[in-house]
């Protein structure tokens, strides 16, 4: 390959979104819209966890091999896709921890084992993780699977660190969705320094917007007895869709520029 279609190759664009503030704050609304409807079609339609999961489950394979044909980024496609993973990681946890029965501890320490394992096998297979890198239909699998864990595991800690039952710590709803929020402030000042790999902060992120999602969603619509506002899934789910539609129009959405691993 000569240098000039070299540095095209190395600077091509991905087909996730680049960082930003705005992304973030989508990012977020999309966590709490997965909590809110994922407990909507399993507790309000009264469906179930299993049904729940096999339901999202569905959703999310249609939409990440939509994602996989695209040729190019597509902002409503990616973050409808974000949004199949965040509900079928609500799902998915409360089926582990209640119908299973592995309370919120056991479950966390799972969905940690196949987060990690998942990192694993992408940074042996591919050399990196960074979403720069997300090209391929090889990365993007990776990519979307390791996102699902990430997902999965931010509802079950959430859950874990909120709850009074299975194991909970019981710390409550706002106090929650305060250490989660702590936790992303600690992450965005690390990111300015620039001394940890951007990388790690990203994942470290990502993860870290699910559970503040999670006990966001819950304190929204949680009965006033448990320390929630009663909101009713159904309307704060649409106006968490309607929000994320609205900044997705407005704010800039731009395919991250691709790095090569090389």
């Amino acid at each position: 390959m000569n240098s000039t279609a070299k540095g095209v190759a190395e600077h091509a664009l991905s087909k996730v979104p680049e960082l930003t503030l705005g992304f973030w704050t989508v990012k977020i609304a999309a966590t709490t819209l997965g909590e809110t409807g994922g407990d909507w079609v399993t507790m309000s339609l009264n469906l179930g966890y299993l049904v729940g999961t096999l339901i999202f489950f569905a959703a999310f394979v249609v939409l990440v091999s939509a994602q996989v044909r695209a040729k190019q980024f597509h902002a409503s496609l990616y973050w409808a896709t974000i949004v199949a993973t965040t509900t079928l990681g609500t799902t998915l946890a409360d089926f582990c921890d209640r119908s299973l029965g592995l309370g919120y501890p056991g479950g966390v320490t799972i969905i940690v084992i196949l987060l990690a394992a998942s990192l694993a096998i992408w940074y042996r297979v591919e050399g990196t993780v960074s979403i720069e890198s997300v090209a391929t239909v090889r990365v993007e699998w990776f990519y979307w699977t390791t996102i699902l864990f990430s997902q999965t595991l931010g509802t079950a800690l959430g859950d874990w660190v909120a709850g009074e039952d299975r194991g909970g710590l019981g710390l409550g709803y706002e106090t929650g969705a305060a250490i989660f929020g702590a936790g992303l402030v600690v992450v965005g000042l690390l990111w300015l320094s620039r001394r940890v790999s951007r990388t790690t902060l990203f994942w470290a992120a990502f993860a870290l917007t699910r559970p503040l999602g999670a006990t966001l969603g819950d304190l929204l619509d949680k009965p006033i007895a448990q320390g929630g506002f009663e909101v009713s899934r159904f309307y704060a789910s649409g106006i968490l869709f309607a929000f994320m539609t609205v900044c997705i129009m407005l704010i800039p959405q731009r395919a991250a520029r691709r790095v090569s691993a090389k």
